[in-house]
């Protein structure tokens, strides 16, 4: 799981970095997608998945502003 947080946070960085992102693309933090590579058949298992990566996200957001 946190292999999948990291690629979040690198495709992000790398996104701003080569790319001009406006504020209504760099907030999605990408979770939903992410949880459903992680687990393609498992309702309940995607839904944990995506609120620990929200979790996840909102605690790196809030120290790299």
């Amino acid at each position: 799981m946190d292999k999948v947080l990291l690629a979040c946070v690198v495709t992000a960085l790398a996104g701003a970095a080569f790319s001009p992102l406006d504020a209504r693309e760099f907030k999605h933090s990408g979770c939903a997608n992410a949880a459903e590579i992680e687990f393609p058949a498992d309702r309940n298992a995607r839904k944990e998945f995506r609120h620990w990566c929200k979790d996840q996200w909102k605690i790196y957001k809030a120290n790299h502003p």
